[in-house]
């Protein structure tokens, strides 16, 4: 493993910092431990009072334009706003001025006087190459600033610390739970402390272009991610008939010739059992989404699985590594290539005011991966994925541990997979997780409805664990999408494929069959128990054929022992997802009223004076 992917250099931040901001004594740890037992909400507010004492910076500003920053002009352009929607765009003109080395630079000068803000004013900036943060450094836009970053994925193969020659001068990044070399995020930091980016307002836009055409092409950074064409099946409902087009052989999912026949040549110390084993049947795994978990199964080091030009790993927009005490505050982000934010192993992330407003493939707003407190408050949401998905790596990479001790606030979530979502890049395990006085307000619930309200997601590959996760004051009042969605299922299964509705149309879903048919590895059995939820009150919409609410109520698939394909003897652990309580609910008019509920592999869920439909329930179930 590459030294910058060591965890015991996290671990030496950590300690470093304990006399520092944010970080509570060893005493109030404690405290809040016994506290929990008895109310787990005092825990939760111990964590939101953490982060009552804001970061500080140095008293010194650093304008862009006094580094030589200029702003441009910009023109109308047609562009994709999600995967089947076009409108008309601005764009830097052809020949605009490019601030990466003024924002390089007055980052840097900012960085070695001891820290500030970088300061970016109103106007157009157009930004050829990532903004990478360094500690001390608040980077900051003015009301009315917009960034254009470039959409030449080139230029994030141009600054790295690692030059990969052809591939690339790669950064070390983390694609979908598994550490890699590849196009830098478009904002970018690794092992800082004492980090941030803020805006005035939301006038204040961190714009990716992901939806405008490459320089003299048809596709876009969209189009990498290589969908056939519109679904119904969970994501993306059939709109216009237009979609995002790729060029074949040019996607994520595309048999990618530059990796290799088989896996012997990247990791000899494999037996051929076992490389037949992770590659699987046929070819699929040398597709670049399957190849980088086909490396990390395999033991490949992180600065050996090398990406970048010539693969198709689209860019997190927003992705910190390894960083301690990080604000994110106050801005607009639209428009990104993949997730919109990615904390990996980070400490003290506090997240406030942000609009995450990005429709397209993957655009997860906030996805905090093995992270160690985590407040995101106050906050909007719009997403072409899940809005907000805890995280914690996926098969090995779980170097940086749980995520653990987060709280999410007084936030609102329009449309997107899921608004509030557990994995399904969980291997690390999630745990003491909070969520509170949330409206999932889907406004757009009758052309792109928010899928799922409440989401577990995890398989035979992802595992991990999720145990003491609070979830109280839900606010639907447009209820969730209210037709299903299903994954298929593996050969010889003992669910039915496209019987359950875990995809899609569920208010409350725990998934631990997530889409098994893309997991050739299949042998880490998913543990879930202690999931508390109450207070959630869900309106019911006209769908032309009656109000409803969603599809089904609560869909709980436990883990589903034929999905394994690991060593029989010794047998493996898979056990029912157990103790689940919701209460105190009104989850409106379901469309399957015949069959509200669907349990598998489950143990004592109890409800206690949950209202689904006409009915009032009080019992306690396992299936």
């Amino acid at each position: 493993m590459n030294e910058l992917m060591n965890p015991k250099r996290r671990t030496l931040i950590q300690a470093a910092s304990a006399a520092g901001l944010w970080m509570g004594t060893g005493m109030q740890a404690a405290s809040a431990a016994v506290t929990a037992k008895a109310d787990p909400w005092k825990q939760a507010q111990a964590i939101i009072d953490r982060f009552a004492r804001p970061i500080r910076f140095r008293k010194e500003d650093f304008p862009v334009t006094n580094y030589g920053a200029k702003s441009c002009d910009v023109k109308p352009v047609e562009a994709w706003v999600s995967f089947v929607d076009r409108k008309t765009l601005s764009t830097p003109v052809e020949g605009a001025h490019d601030c990466y080395p003024a924002i390089r630079a007055a980052i840097e000068a900012c960085h070695k006087a001891g820290g500030g803000r970088v300061l970016i004013p109103a106007g157009n900036w157009f930004c050829a190459g990532p903004i990478v943060l360094l500690s001390n450094v608040n980077v900051h836009l003015q009301a009315g600033a917009h960034i254009y970053f470039s959409n030449r994925p080139e230029d994030y193969a141009k600054y790295g610390e690692f030059d990969c020659g052809p591939r690339g001068k790669l950064s070390m990044t983390r694609w979908e739970g598994n550490d890699c070399l590849n196009y830098s995020s478009m904002i970018y930091a690794f092992g800082q402390r004492n980090i941030a980016l803020t805006a005035d307002d939301w006038t204040a836009v961190l714009d990716g272009q992901a939806g405008v055409n490459f320089p003299d092409s048809e596709y876009c950074w969209w189009s990498w991610k290589g969908r056939e064409k519109p679904s119904s099946a969970g994501d993306i409902a059939p709109g216009s008939g237009n979609w995002v087009k790729h060029k074949k052989g040019e996607t994520e999912v595309s048999l990618n010739p530059l990796n290799p026949a088989s896996l012997a040549e990247v990791a000899p110390h494999l037996s051929e059992e076992k490389i037949r084993f992770i590659q699987g049947e046929g070819d699929k795994w040398r597709r670049d989404s399957n190849y980088l978990r086909a490396l990390a199964e395999a033991g490949v080091p992180a600065n050996k699985r090398v990406f970048g030009i010539g693969h198709f790993l689209r860019p997190h927009m927003v992705q910190v590594i390894n960083c301690t005490n990080v604000l994110f505050q106050g801005y607009q982000l639209t428009n990104s290539p993949f997730w919109q934010h990615n904390p990996v192993g980070c400490r003290n992330v506090h997240v406030k005011g942000i609009y995450a407003n990005s429709i397209g493939p993957n655009s997860d707003g906030f996805d905090p991966e093995s992270c160690e407190y985590v407040l995101i408050e106050d906050s909007t949401f719009d997403t072409g994925d899940d809005c907000i998905a805890v995280d914690s790596g996926k098969g090995p990479d779980v170097q940086y541990g749980p995520s653990k001790n987060i709280v999410v606030q007084n936030c609102k979530m329009h449309s997107g997979h899921g608004a509030m979502t557990f994995g399904s890049i969980m291997s690390g395990g999630i745990e003491n997780v909070f969520a509170q006085n949330l409206v999932f307000e889907n406004s757009h619930w009758r052309t792109d409805p928010l899928n799922i309200a409440i989401r577990l997601k995890s398989n035979m590959s992802r595992g991990g664990y999720l145990k003491n996760l609070h979830i109280r004051n839900i606010q639907i009042p447009n209820g969730i999408r209210t037709t299903p969605a299903f994954y298929s299922t593996l050969p010889g299964s003992l669910i039915p494929n496209k019987s359950v509705a875990t995809s899609a149309g569920g208010i409350i879903t725990i998934d631990c069959g997530y889409d098994p048919v893309n997991d050739n590895v299949r042998t880490r059995p998913p543990v879930v128990q202690d999931v508390h939820i109450s207070n959630v009150q869900v309106g019911n919409v006209d769908t032309g054929k009656g109000q409803f609410s969603c599809y089904q109520a609560i869909v709980i698939l436990g883990p589903v022992a034929s999905d394994y394909n690991g060593p029989a003897n010794p047998p493996p652990n898979i056990v029912p997802v157990r103790n689940i309580t919701i209460s105190d609910c009104n989850l409106g008019n379901p469309v399957n009223a015949e069959q509200p509920l669907y349990l598998y592999n489950v143990r004592d869920l109890t409800l206690k004076n949950v209202r689904i439909g006409g009915t009032v329930h009080n019992k306690t179930l396992s299936a």
